[in-house]
């Protein structure tokens, strides 16, 4: 028979579920937006492009707001981008990666 271990350990907290959405509504121009419940902090954008690699800083984002990524001279094949932004509550620093 099975039964609940006991134990005087704290639990781990939650996952943290990412707060982006990303609508490729344009072939080459991903619409980026904050879908989660609060503002996020010091957003950066790293573009790695096969050949070359691009930062941009969008600096805080709150819950809706939404940013372009213009890709016009990225190759699909080789294109990954990154999110980096910190969040309020923990000033940790999470990253969240995506590609075409």
């Amino acid at each position: 028979m099975l039964h609940a271990l006991e134990s005087d350990e704290p639990r781990p907290p939650l996952a943290y579920r990412v707060p982006w959405r990303v609508d490729r509504i344009y072939d080459r121009h991903p619409l980026v937006t904050n879908a989660g419940p609060v503002a996020v902090d010091f957003v950066r954008v790293f573009l790695d492009l096969g050949r070359d690699g691009v930062t941009e800083h969008w600096g805080q984002m709150p819950p809706g707001d939404t940013a372009e990524l213009c890709l016009c001279d990225a190759d699909p094949d080789e294109t990954v981008v990154t999110l980096s932004w910190f969040r309020p509550e923990d000033g940790e620093e999470y990253l969240w990666r995506f590609v075409l």
